[in-house]
């Protein structure tokens, strides 16, 4: 059997994190198996729906190289299937037209609740006379359309995560709306149950891979693939995504959207790297930093969770900063002067290029984000930067103006500076002037990164000395340490 999988977000909000680590594996799992990943826009709910939302998720999938074989296919432009679909289960007489008005529903929720039952449709509407619909249509009610579903009815499947698992229809709330409300003859928009069996069938999907909160709509669907004639597919339910506390993760607990991760400096690698331990555990001896074609080679769903997979900010960020401090340099800035630019540093990326690429050199060891990069080299892109408090102090320590005003004079003999000259100039400075190494490299760092704490020290005074800074931040720091 050819394995064919998909993907089918919502356009009614941004990529979400849940949505795209279900992407992940089924990426994964379509990859190895050799079968096709297949994206489906399921837009059926035009008041939510939205283009920029459409757009926010083939964005975020494309970027973190989770490449589809098929479509984006679109739910709303395939109406006309879905009715069709619609009137067979009408004529076969496993759905049926029901014109119960809302008062008559919430009537018989407070009865039952009166009870201590569960909420659910009791079916008064299945059985109507074509005369009582009349009757109904005469009085102007709408209807919806309902699938049958008997109550003394066991679904069953077996879950590549969870087994066999086993529903009643008694348990699955009543005969299932399966389009909404529409006036005499007319069948009104299909909803999300009916659509997404037609579209799997339409679409021979083999195995539908999702998020456990999807279990629930399982056996309803399972009715309808045999209603209409067509093969089960193979289900499997991923474990949630959890915060710390353990609670599904959501919007309340900060950023929970692709494109959030992306703009804070997150690695597209890192974050597919991350999402797809978010539930899966790796084969002994295969290492935890991987990319998605080498996962791929080793995925199955036998090593997919049950329990639920806890958010981990600190594993996540340590995994960004693999991924930078191993990153080619070159290929790093590409990734880097977009933050640069937006935080308004001024520098010519084609011709500071060589200047650029030293200084990714230096920062690249440090970096756990990519927007780490825009604080850690803001004293080598901002000519009037103040001193911080520490600098300050620094400064006005006893000794630091003899330190730095050696500094100063020797400097003119270390022309144009280079590393082994900033060496043998240090060197010079404490043995001539009696200083000691620890108070002249403290006063340096303040003189000329105006911070105490930063990247590299003799590689940060290279690349100031090139845009000509050295000696002004000098001259500067030694009017505070008079």
């Amino acid at each position: 059997m050819s394995v064919r999988v998909r993907l089918a977000p919502s356009p009614t909000g941004n990529l979400h994190i849940g949505t795209a680590r279900t992407a992940v594996f089924n990426w994964l799992f379509a990859r190895h198996q050799g079968g096709k990943f297949i994206l489906r826009i399921e837009d059926t709910d035009l008041e939510r729906s939205r283009p920029e939302y459409t757009q926010n998720i083939l964005d975020g999938l494309t970027w973190l190289g989770l490449n589809w074989d098929e479509g984006p296919f679109f739910q709303s432009q395939r109406l006309d299937l879905y009715r069709e679909k619609i009137h067979i289960l009408l004529e076969k007489g496993l759905a049926y037209r029901a014109y119960d008005t809302p008062e008559e529903l919430d009537a018989m929720r407070e009865a039952q609740k009166a009870k201590g039952e569960a909420p659910r449709y009791d079916n008064r509407h299945r059985y109507l006379t074509p005369e009582q619909c009349a009757a109904y249509e005469a009085e102007g009610r709408s209807a919806v359309i309902r699938f049958m579903i008997e109550d003394d009815r066991e679904i069953t499947w077996t879950d590549l995560v969870r087994g066999k698992l086993s529903w009643k229809g008694r348990d699955l709330g009543g005969d299932m709306v399966i389009a909404r409300a529409a006036s005499a003859g007319d069948i009104g928009q299909p909803l999300y149950n009916f659509v997404v069996v037609v579209d799997d069938i339409d679409m021979q999907i083999s195995h539908v891979l999702r998020g456990e909160d999807h279990i629930g709509n399982t056996p309803k669907q399972i009715l309808l693939y045999e209603a209409l004639g067509a093969t089960v597919p193979t289900f499997g339910h991923a474990p949630l995504i959890l915060n710390q506390s353990g609670a599904k993760l959501s919007k309340r607990d900060g950023v929970t959207s692709i494109a959030e991760f992306q703009q804070m400096g997150y690695t597209a690698e890192a974050l597919a790297n991350y999402m797809t331990l978010l539930g899966w555990s790796p084969p002994e001896g295969m290492d935890e930093i991987f990319l998605l074609p080498g996962a791929a080679e080793k995925f199955s769903f036998d090593r997919v969770n049950k329990a639920g997979a806890k958010f981990d900010w600190d594993k996540l960020n340590w995994l960004n900063s693999q991924y930078l401090h191993q990153m080619p340099s070159n290929q790093l800035l590409e990734l880097l002067l977009p933050y640069w630019q937006a935080a308004g540093y001024e520098f010519d990326a084609v011709g500071d290029r060589p200047w650029l690429e030293q200084l990714v050199d230096l920062i690249k060891p440090s970096l756990t984000l990519l927007q780490d990069a825009v604080e850690m080299s803001r004293y080598l892109f901002v000519a009037q930067l103040d001193f911080s408090a520490e600098a300050t102090t620094q400064l006005q320590q006893s000794g630091t103006a003899a330190a730095v005003q050696a500094i100063l004079t020797t400097l003119e003999s270390y022309q144009p500076l280079t590393s082994e000259g900033i060496q043998s100039l240090i060197k010079q400075v404490t043995s001539e002037h009696h200083l000691k190494k620890g108070l002249v490299m403290r006063s340096l760092r303040a003189a000329l990164t105006k911070a105490m704490h930063g990247p590299d020290l003799a590689q940060s005074w290279l690349l100031l000395h090139q845009h000509g800074w050295d000696r002004s931040r000098l001259e500067a720091a030694l009017e505070i340490a008079g």
